[in-house]
């Protein structure tokens, strides 16, 4: 198991955790236009707003690796929105493109009204249109044929995150006070708060001039993230995480240079360091971590295999032949763990036909979960994808990172009447603990809860897995709050 631990250590760094942390930093930026009173004042007159185009560099630590470009206009029933993103993105080592369309149509308070969103690298794409109806959004997931319907309930008026900068200043801020807005994630479905509170004015120099601007902090699940946006609204520059940072220029200045943009391994930038070396992790029955920078978050650290007190973490590997020796922890409704989601379709024809290729109708229930896991962890290609992971293209596909492969076997398993799920966190590998999502499948001839790793071919996962969420793409948006934060001490290994 170690020789395999080693051969594939670099396919271990969770790849959407990480776009959706880069997505953030690009799009969680302010539309151009009106910043005060008085310009919200006149931007509900007709024809005040001229349509806009902006060009926008991205770099990360000095180094160029993409462009933004963005249009805004006035419309009948509030405002037009479209933004293109291309980068160059280095994970695990692996250069690829990840190009991201957005566009939107907005009520005049600049809350959603619809949006269709796509995302493609070399070879997936993830493609979501959604609409808002009263208290609901319908999300529309893939395309004609494998089109895959979302309702999410919605506490109030979401606004998408490229835009609330203006929405924000719309509100006429003054220095120090602040504003909370329910952004919508298109990439990961998911709703979460964003505060921006305006710091004060600065001067900069941008494309060449020197331009006074409002400079505003923008904090989502404590990444903060800072933007200079001049008197009438433009953003002119934002610097947030990863090192990313993005700069007003021209068309011309966007589009050159990008045949050598590349960004640094966000793998290795968002690792986190180990106190003292782990050597063979898979042989470990317990391990002890303190963990320190722990931002405030529904993160699911106690529970099953887990125990949290006092800010020290207990991992206990599961002994699958010995039910008496689990944790304990809560069963809950095991249905909901069965049933297809928009990125986990147990349901689709083309899922359950390879499953009646792997397993046998009477196999019992670990017998059922070794043979996906074997299966999964044989016949996908190891190998970084920048998208949203669902089980049909990975199966498709045959490739994929750790997402791929928890999806693809949550997938098989729930569709072989086994309750499985995604957990998402860290692993132990060389000396840091990286990103990384697993499984986790409720066997019952093995106790209840067993973790799975079908990249590393583990059942149960070892203990270097560290639980943060159990979930859904939406559930593992929460780990953005993590990078750049978190520390782990390791306080004892046993064997």
């Amino acid at each position: 198991m170690g020789k395999i631990r080693n051969r594939w250590h670099w396919y271990a760094g969770g790849c959407v955790i990480l776009i959706f942390t880069l997505l953030l930093a690009v799009r969680l930026v302010g539309l151009p236009k009106p910043f005060s009173k008085a310009a919200e004042t006149l931007s509900r007159q007709p024809g005040v707003i001229p349509v806009g185009e902006f060009w926008m560099n991205i770099t990360q630590v000095g180094r160029k690796i993409g462009y933004a470009q963005r249009n805004y206009s006035r419309a009948e029933d509030g405002f037009r929105f479209s933004e293109n993103i291309f980068m160059r993105i280095n994970t695990m080592g692996i250069v690829q493109p990840l190009t991201v369309r957005t566009a939107a149509e907005l009520k005049p308070d600049r809350t959603l009204s619809n949006f269709q969103f796509d995302l493609g690298s070399n070879l997936f794409k993830f493609t979501a249109r959604g609409a808002v109806a009263g208290k609901k959004l319908t999300v529309r997931i893939g395309g004609p044929a494998e089109e895959k319907i979302s309702v999410i309930a919605l506490a109030a008026p979401p606004y998408l995150g490229s835009g609330i900068l203006e929405s924000a200043g719309a509100g006429g801020l003054r220095p120090g006070e602040g504003r909370t807005f329910p952004v919508f994630d298109p990439a990961s479905l998911g709703q979460r708060p964003v505060r921006i509170t305006l710091l004060g004015e600065e001067g900069l120099t941008i494309m060449g001039k020197s331009r006074r601007a409002r400079k505003l902090s923008v904090d989502f699940m404590g990444i903060k993230q800072i933007a200079w946006v001049d008197p009438d609204g433009s953003v002119l520059r934002e610097e947030g995480i990863l090192g990313i940072a993005l700069e007003r220029v021209t068309r011309e200045e966007a589009l050159a240079g990008l045949e050598g943009a590349v960004s640094a391994d966000l793998t290795e930038i968002a690792s986190i360091p180990a106190s003292k070396p782990i050597e063979g992790a898979a042989a470990l029955k317990v391990l002890k971590i303190r963990l320190d920078g722990l931002p405030k978050g529904s993160f699911f650290l106690d529970g099953d295999r887990q125990i949290y007190r006092n800010g020290v973490l207990t991992i206990r590997r599961e002994s699958p032949f010995d039910p008496s020796a689990r944790s304990g922890g809560a069963v809950g409704d095991l249905w909901a763990f069965l049933k297809p989601t928009p990125f986990i379709q147990s349901d689709h024809p083309k899922i359950r036909k390879k499953l009646a290729e792997i397993v046998g109708p009477g196999d019992p229930d670990g017998m059922k979960a070794d043979k996906l896991v074997a299966w999964v962890h044989k016949n996908l290609e190891k190998r970084p994808v920048l998208s949203v992971p669902n089980a049909l293209e990975t199966l498709e596909n045959r490739v994929g990172d750790c997402n791929e492969h928890a999806v693809l076997l949550a997938a098989f398993a729930r569709a072989a009447g086994l309750p499985a799920d995604v957990e998402a966190g860290v692993v132990y590998l060389r000396g840091r603990f990286f990103y990384h999502a697993w499984n986790v499948l409720y066997l019952r001839d093995r106790g209840g809860w067993v973790t799975a790793d079908a990249v590393f071919g583990q059942m149960p996962a070892d203990v270097t897995h560290i639980r943060f969420v159990r979930g859904d793409a939406d559930r593992q948006l929460d780990l953005v709050g993590l990078i750049g934060r978190l520390k782990l001490e390791i306080l004892e290994m046993e064997r």
